[in-house]
């Protein structure tokens, strides 16, 4: 994904003061402490082995053997609680046999999260699920822990999992927020938000209010967070953000709208990507942690 504001060579990365040792599982490439698992997979949908697989695109088959072999990997690990997902995939909103891409991909993840007994309601991660340009492969990252999360909904919106089937068959499998509590450490990580009400988009066509509105959304996720962890303080303007915007026209527009609510000093990384919905015109996901003690996880941006 183009990076659209700042140094081109940017790196996001996630730290903590625990030992820390990597590993691999097939495809699944990750590092772990004694409580949590970072891990990340890359399958190219021209490289799947759709032998045996039930989907029959290869971008369903991609995304279930992905999600297989993610499941796989935790099982072995012992880290069964997946708290947060990353899912990447190329040409988000093209059709796809009748069918836009990305409904395609909601239905191969409840498959590959189904066939390991993992729950497709509920108790599901935190997630973002963005366009990746033409041709690149199917990137998925992840964290897990050996803790289950505190997993939390918006007031302002229908949980994703419970959407009406106008937005396809098979519902998205992700919660709007995870809470993940270690001893007196609370890191909140918000799924990627954007301008939708109930369940339906708002302000189509006006980028600017979209960003309002997806601004309120995580107001609101860090509203019902501080009131269900009634020991945590989190306030949007110690977030660090990552902020998705279809339109390189619309930058600006999105720019100036968080400049003027988050201040010239909040962490943000801006990339250019395909939002889920063709409507929506930008997104928006954040990590917030309270407090930030030694050995909790946390995102940082260098060039």
């Amino acid at each position: 994904m183009p990076v659209l504001r700042g140094d081109s060579h940017l790196y996001e990365v996630w730290s903590t003061g625990e030992r820390a040792r990597s590993g691999q599982r097939s495809r699944v490439r990750f590092r772990r402490t004694e409580e949590m698992l970072f891990g990340c997979i890359t399958l190219a949908e021209t490289d799947v082995d759709s032998d045996g697989i039930p989907p029959a695109s290869a971008l369903e088959a991609a995304t279930a053997q992905i999600y297989g072999e993610i499941c796989a990997t935790l099982d072995a690990e012992g880290y069964p609680h997946l708290v947060r997902v990353w899912n990447y995939l190329p040409d988000i909103n093209r059709d796809c046999q009748g069918t836009e891409r990305y409904r395609l991909f909601n239905a191969a993840r409840q498959h590959g999260l189904n066939a390991f007994g993992r729950a497709l309601a509920g108790s599901v991660p935190a997630a973002s699920a963005l366009g990746a340009v033409s041709d690149s492969p199917m990137v998925v990252y992840f964290l897990a822990a050996r803790t289950a999360p505190m997993f939390i909904e918006n007031p302002r919106q229908v949980s994703a999992f419970h959407y009406p089937p106008q937005y396809g068959s098979h519902r998205p499998v992700f919660s709007r927020a995870a809470l993940l509590s270690l001893g007196d450490r609370r890191t909140l990580f918000i799924s990627g938000t954007a301008s939708i009400v109930g369940h339906e988009s708002l302000h189509v066509g006006d980028c600017a209010a979209q960003t309002r509105e997806t601004l309120a959304n995580i107001e609101a996720l860090l509203e019902e967070a501080n009131r269900v962890a009634r020991d945590a303080h989190f306030d949007r303007s110690t977030l660090a953000y990552k902020v998705y915007v279809r339109r390189l026209a619309d930058l600006a527009v999105v720019h100036h709208e968080l400049a003027s609510a988050l201040g010239p000093d909040a962490q943000i990384i801006y990339l250019q990507a395909d939002i889920c919905r063709q409507d929506l015109l930008v997104e928006i996901e954040a990590t917030g942690i309270c407090p930030l003690t030694r050995g909790v996880l946390t995102p940082d941006v260098r060039c």
